[in-house]
């Protein structure tokens, strides 16, 4: 009898399809960021709007250029002591066949990387939120740089780097929940607890000034997370990345109604900024634990992230931390709901085997989240306010108390959002005659 041969499992071969659809979902992400700009946009009053507006746009520019030169590098290649990565043939892209495969997948390593560099692009942008009003923007534009560098880069690596200890450990984060979220609200944390609180905070109203700017921002935000969620699966063909698509719509709209059901009860209306602020949360929570719960667990993890971030943002009132634009109370807590809540509703039937408490997995998981939690809050915190402590003491990283109150729009980029002028009116013994005018003189008070 001849003895049986063993065949060798056959190596991946490039789809046409999985690099389509990556491609695709690398387009969504991307829109996320111009998404980012006007929900944060429409939150700021009048004299902030375009400097709102441009600190995410940099971003676009500044993190692609890092992410080409060594970023990519850095977060994926080689792993070196579980730290960081790093593949010279890396640098630059140089060394790159145009179609060598991401290992284990179907898809070019071009695709991947600029997959990847979505994220490295929309993630310093969410940070900004928290400075608004205040910020200088070569300031931000140097902080960012630096930021990317020794904080977003290496954290890439703990958690998806093939080798970094985070990965290693078993910490799930199926698309961002402390590679992004928790890392930008820390970090906004760790900033604004160096340069301090806009003048007038709590005592001068600093209302949104277009309510439709947050919400047309907030939709461009739920359209592009699906690219980012169930594109971070990277096309596989085994309905993972289809249940991630499912429970990131299911866990916004959750979200969205706990928020507003919440807001109800404790202000008495359901407001359009309480609806899309909720969406908001939703899409963070569900970014990490989409692939392990069921849509049932999807609902509960929206609708407790709903509220609970809901109750967070009011936090800065109390402890008196001007997180401007709630960074920290939707990102930063909502990522950490979303990650810890896999401990408890990990299903055993999407990415993994793993099962949560209630499914009968005990506390094992869940031990392992806090694990990545904790360490990519402690380590963004920390760093990201010795950055801005630098910068500060160097080069300064506030404008002067006189050009935020004038408005940081004409200060930092000498225009504004609006031109009044022209809407059908004119300056009239020194007022301006026209309400669009008057309008904007009282919410820039």
């Amino acid at each position: 009898m001849a003895p049986a041969i063993t065949l060798a499992a056959e190596a991946p071969k490039l789809s046409a399809a999985n690099t389509g659809f990556m491609l695709i979902a690398s387009a969504l992400v991307l829109i996320m960021t111009p998404g980012l700009a006007f929900f944060y946009g429409g939150m700021v009053r009048v004299k902030s709007t375009l400097n709102m507006l441009m600190m995410s746009f940099i971003s676009m520019g500044i993190i692609t250029i890092l992410w080409v030169l060594y970023g990519f590098s850095l977060a994926f290649g080689t792993d070196k002591g579980s730290f960081i990565g790093w593949t010279s043939d890396w640098v630059g892209l140089s060394n790159i066949g145009l179609t060598e495969l991401w290992p284990g997948y179907t898809i070019p390593i071009f695709v991947f990387m600029v997959f990847q560099l979505m994220f490295a692009i929309i993630t310093p942008a969410l940070i900004s939120g928290a400075l608004a009003d205040r910020v200088k923007f070569t300031a931000w534009s140097l902080f960012i740089a630096l930021w990317a560098t020794v904080v977003y880069f290496p954290v890439a690596h703990w958690v998806w780097g093939t080798g970094g200890w985070a990965f290693d450990l078993g910490v799930i984060d199926f698309a961002g929940g402390t590679a992004v979220h928790i890392n930008a609200g820390a970090a906004a944390l760790g900033v604004i607890l160096v340069i301090g609180k806009r003048v007038g905070f709590k005592k001068d109203p600093m209302r949104p000034h277009s309510l439709p700017l947050v919400m047309l921002g907030s939709g461009l935000l739920w359209f592009g997370w699906f690219g980012f969620n169930a594109g971070s699966w990277l096309g596989n063909d085994d309905g993972v990345g289809a249940l991630m698509f499912v429970n990131t719509q299911i866990a916004t709209a959750a979200a969205m109604l706990a928020w507003l059901i919440y807001e109800k009860i404790r202000h008495g209306a359901f407001t359009t900024l309480g609806a899309a602020s909720g969406a908001v949360a939703g899409l963070v929570a569900i970014t990490p634990s989409g692939g392990a719960v069921s849509p049932l667990g999807a609902i509960a993890v929206g609708a407790i992230a709903g509220v609970v971030c809901a109750m967070a943002v009011g936090l800065k009132y109390k402890f008196g931390y001007d997180d401007s634009l709630d960074v920290v109370g939707v990102h930063l807590v909502g990522g950490v709901i979303g990650s810890l809540l896999i401990g408890f509703f990990a299903s055993g039937k999407g990415q993994s085997t793993v099962e949560g408490l209630f499914y009968g997995g005990g506390l094992t998981q869940f031990w392992k989240q806090c694990a990545g939690v904790f360490a990519v809050l402690g380590y963004s915190l920390v760093v990201s306010a010795i950055l801005a402590f630098i910068i500060d003491k160097t080069m300064g990283m506030r404008v002067t108390e006189d050009e935020e109150i004038a408005g940081i729009d004409q200060a930092e980029h000498a225009e504004t959002a609006y031109d009044f002028s022209g809407a059908g009116g004119g300056i009239v013994g020194g007022s301006v005659s026209t309400l669009a005018g008057t309008e904007s003189k009282k919410v820039d008070a």
